[in-house]
């Protein structure tokens, strides 16, 4: 983990940073090189005195927030005074710890920004701990991934990745990748004393060596993303099969429109249900069929996109009727995602009615995949049979393993695999520079491309753009 250095921010900074709702307690932080001067005009400990700046690091005190023009004593508080570089911002930082009533936390607030502090910008405290040294940029994003965590495996990720695991791994491959390109800059600047004689057969141990560890690292990426955001599932299926009964049985409540009117659904609905530990973002779409109808036609149009770019794809089709047209256009949409690795489970609905189209005409339709078909279930959504089934089988096909093991480091952000991907295909590059007998000073300009996108998952080689992106995506107080 980085070392704690002096801050050279000059202002002072303060938000509410707990919850903006009614509490038992509230928090106001103030962080900056003022932060102990500017709280000390409106705070009296419980002899009436201001000795806020006389007090230790790292304790907390008793008092009382007073307006200092009218002399009104607003509430009673605990406030935890904090030193540089000993805090959460490496900055002097004071926390006032009030009762929950925002209308309260909302009138401290402006007699700290009155009394010399300037308000927060989203992200700042945490941004300040970035360019403070405390943390580097992935330990920050980590601060961020555990505030949003909905389930158990997302929270361990995010400890793990905030402990300094992945940077420390990162910092790993990189110092790897430095002792080749150092040594190969010394030995085109110095070949006297430095003999490349068989180099590159034993940097290609290495570079082979280096692949595998990030093959490894990639090799779950996906999954575990989706279990930390959620697992983006769009139920899609011809109009009038059954989208949003399922959806409303899913959720356990009433949320789309169900009429026996095919294109009731216009528009995508989105809502979340937890399943297991695992977090559903569905998506109800529109019935997919040819239509004169422009409102419906664009809600055609949006349930297409949004079957493209899921992660899980809920197939309805009704056995009570015969297959349509349309469920043999999105079987064409299907075999296409699944081929791409997207996941799709086929609910043969309305068994509680007389069957017209059997389990065994929906298999032939997907007979041309072989062992890669779909999951196919016998439903009712009207009585719920079949459905413990499905809730099962989605849970466990993105179930994943106990965090538990002290050397697996997890990928859980897309820019951290996007930049370790970019990486890896770098070193692909010199070890194809080496097979096809270049000589050494082709190697540096891939080595330096590697070096670089593993900086860019630290901070290390990163623009001022990115990082200001990245943390205005942050809450508001952290």
């Amino acid at each position: 983990m980085a070392l704690p250095v002096e801050s050279k921010n000059e202002d002072t900074i303060a938000a509410i940073c707990t919850a903006m709702t009614t509490a038992g307690i509230g928090i106001i932080r103030v962080s900056g090189p003022d932060s102990i001067a500017v709280s000390d005009r409106i705070f009296r400990n419980g002899k009436g005195e201001k000795a806020l700046s006389s007090y230790k690091a790292n304790t907390i005190h008793f008092g009382h927030i007073v307006d200092p023009q009218s002399f009104e004593t607003i509430d009673e508080v605990m406030v935890s005074v904090m030193k540089r570089p000993h805090s959460y911002t490496t900055e002097d930082t004071v926390e006032i710890n009030s009762h929950g009533s925002l209308y309260l936390l909302n009138k401290i607030l402006k007699l700290v920004l009155a009394s010399g502090a300037r308000m927060a910008e989203p992200g700042e405290f945490t941004k300040r701990a970035f360019l403070g040294g405390r943390i580097d940029l992935a330990e920050a994003e980590a601060v961020m991934d555990l505030i949003s965590s909905q389930n158990e495996f997302a929270r361990r990720a995010s400890i793990s990745q905030l402990s300094g695991k992945l940077s420390a791994k990162i910092q790993e491959l990189r110092a790897a990748v430095l002792y080749e390109l150092a040594f190969i800059e010394s030995a085109l600047d110095d070949s006297e004393n430095y003999d490349t004689t068989g180099y590159p057969e034993k940097l290609k141990i290495k570079i082979d060596g280096l692949i595998g560890e990030m093959d490894s690292m990639l090799a779950n990426a996906d999954n575990t993303r989706i279990l930390r955001e959620g697992v983006k599932t769009v139920i899609t299926g011809s109009p009038n099969a059954g989208k949003s009964s399922l959806m409303n049985f899913l959720l356990g409540t009433d949320r789309a429109i169900v009429t026996e009117v095919a294109g009731t659904t216009r528009d995508t609905l989105e809502e979340t249900v937890r399943i297991g530990d695992v977090v559903l973002k569905l998506v109800d779409t529109a019935g997919i069929r040819q239509t004169d109808d422009k409102v419906e036609k664009i809600g055609v149009d949006r349930a297409k996109a949004e079957v493209s770019n899921a992660d899980l794809i809920l197939f309805l089709i009704d056995t009570s009727r015969m297959i349509t047209d349309e469920d043999r256009e999105i079987v064409k949409l299907l075999k296409t995602s699944h081929e791409e690795g997207q996941k799709v489970i086929v609910l043969l609905n309305k068994s509680d009615l007389q069957t017209i189209t059997s389990p065994e005409d929906i298999y032939s339709m997907f007979a041309d995949m072989g062992d890669n078909k779909p999951h196919y279930y016998v439903v009712s959504l009207k009585d719920g049979s079949g459905m413990d089934a499905v809730r099962y089988a989605i849970a466990d096909m993105f179930r994943k393993g106990d965090i538990s093991s002290n050397n697996e480091v997890y990928l859980t952000d897309r820019r951290h695999a996007e930049a370790l991907a970019n990486a890896e295909k770098s070193l692909r590059m010199v070890a194809g520079s080496i097979d096809s007998g270049m000589s050494e000073d082709f190697y540096s300009i891939d080595l330096m491309n590697c070096y670089s996108e593993l900086g860019k998952i630290t901070g290390d080689q990163v623009d001022d753009d990115l990082v200001e992106e990245i943390f205005s995506k942050f809450c508001l107080g952290k």
